[in-house]
């Protein structure tokens, strides 16, 4: 992957990836950030809904346009500044979706770059859209990462690590007030 500068971009560029969602990829996403809303991971309160089943968050549907972005277009070395998000129609393990970003608006001067983005399931239902604003790297950036990673992998590793950390600094913290609480 090489990341790609201000220069090497001009309105209409665009890239896309596609994932099929697995339980397993929502599950880890959940874990991982703490999003225990059971309408993500407990499918008898789901049945209770109007999805009628687990759906994924849509910050894990937002993170395949970020792995577009980071990996793509601008690609690797890029710096993300904002995004603004619409969430259309519920994502379900098992849908295929095709995140795609493209660029509006090229700003050589400020080295910023405006891109659409939108999500959309394998009936070609928009599921997410967009727009993000994004700063390319000023050098190009070649990455080789890993041979094969999936969406989640890059998406969800470090906030894995972060959750992690929180939840170890967590529990060592109960565990020093329960102290603290005995010998009161």
């Amino acid at each position: 992957m090489t990341g790609k500068t201000i220069a090497d971009l001009t309105a209409g560029d665009h890239a896309e990836i596609t994932r099929v969602v697995q339980d397993a990829d929502v599950a880890a996403f959940v874990e991982a950030v703490g999003d225990y809303n059971p309408v993500h991971s407990d499918a008898g309160y789901a049945a209770t809904t109007p999805f009628k089943e687990p759906i994924a968050p849509g910050i894990f549907t937002a993170g395949l346009i970020s792995a577009v972005i980071g990996t793509q277009l601008p690609g690797p070395g890029a710096i993300y500044l904002s995004q603004s998000l619409r969430f259309a129609k519920p994502v379900k393990a098992g849908d295929i979706v095709t995140a795609r970003a493209e660029i509006a608006e090229v700003i050589r001067e400020r080295n910023r770059v405006r891109i659409h983005t939108v999500c959309t399931n394998q009936h070609g239902e928009e599921v997410l859209s967009g727009e993000a604003w994004v700063m390319p790297t000023r050098t190009r950036v070649t990455y080789e990462g890993p041979a094969r990673a999936s969406a989640a992998t890059l998406v969800l590793q470090p906030w894995a690590w972060a959750a992690c950390a929180v939840t170890l600094w967590g529990t060592m913290s109960l565990a020093m007030l329960r102290g603290f609480a005995r010998r009161s």
